[in-house]
């Protein structure tokens, strides 16, 4: 790779990629271009050049400025490409990044270029894929509560995530082994619930309303068939978490892994706390 080249290749890209990529440029400023502010690296020998050249106008501490508004600035280009390079992988063939809103693409980078955390740049590119993929799916409000997280906050949501059906999460009772031991506690679900990620009601829970007599309900790769004891609506008591709009769009790209012993508790949950459930039973297809 040639001295100021970028981490990716232009020519190499998909259509889609390209465009997101241009669009970018088109936001912030030339992201893929020679002069741009240099690796990290390179930055120091850049600032030395311009100390040199300026050194019969500059004083000694605007001189350590100027380095040290070069270094931070190549900081900040180094993260912004790596969240592209990340985000590249999971942009589709038919994603639509011509969609995406220009003042979308200038906070989103206004926020995540401080991340230099590589965990938190993958969630940060996973934002930007799916953005590019679906416009609109990822609010301006999501994208600055996301730049508030810190790497425990996010860890402790993907936590939470790994207990989330399709329909939303299942937290029934507080304090059972199967939540405790991934540190899903009243603690944790009143903090997550300060920052903005659950709606946490201890007191009385959440339930949905299904206008349906049975209902297939997808957990993972896993699906469950409940047959209720009348035709319509329906009320399914789910716990006491609810997903904020944002945790919600949050839940999407922290990608939880499943736990192999939440689907049967869920079953027995669910039992308990809903008497008008007929039938429950795991589906295969």
């Amino acid at each position: 790779m040639g001295e100021g080249n970028s981490l990716i290749n232009l020519g190499d890209l998909s259509k889609p990629v390209t465009i997101l990529v241009e669009k970018i440029s088109d936001a912030i400023g030339i992201v893929y271009e020679p002069h741009q502010i240099k690796r990290i690296a390179k930055a120091e020998v850049e600032a030395a050049k311009i100390k040199a050249l300026g050194q019969m106008e500059l004083n000694e501490l605007e001189q350590r400025a100027l380095v040290r508004f070069v270094n931070e600035e190549a900081k900040k280009q180094i993260n912004m490409e790596e969240i592209i390079k990340e985000a590249i992988p999971g942009i589709n063939h038919d994603a639509k990044p011509k969609d995406v809103e220009n003042d979308w693409i200038s906070n989103f980078f206004e926020k995540s270029r401080l991340i230099s955390d590589k965990e938190m740049q993958l969630l940060w590119a996973n934002i930007l894929s799916g953005e590019a993929n679906k416009p609109g799916t990822f609010s301006k409000h999501t994208v600055n509560l996301m730049s508030s997280l810190d790497k425990n906050d996010a860890m402790l949501f993907k936590n939470l995530c790994s207990f989330a059906w399709a329909l939303g999460p299942f937290i029934f009772e507080l304090d059972a082994e199967i939540y405790n031991k991934n540190l899903i506690n009243f603690g944790s679900l009143q903090h997550l619930d300060s920052i903005g990620l659950v709606k946490f009601n201890y007191i009385s829970g959440y339930k949905l309303t299904l206008n349906s007599e049975k209902v297939l309900m997808k957990y993972h790769e896993k699906s469950l068939f409940i047959k209720f004891n009348k035709t319509e609506n329906n009320k399914l008591i789910v716990g006491k978490v609810a997903f904020t709009q944002t945790g919600e769009e949050l839940s999407s790209i922290v990608n939880a892994d499943p736990n192999l012993d939440f689907f049967e508790y869920t079953i027995s949950q669910l039992k308990k706390n809903n008497p008008n459930i007929e039938i429950i039973d795991e589906y295969i297809n």
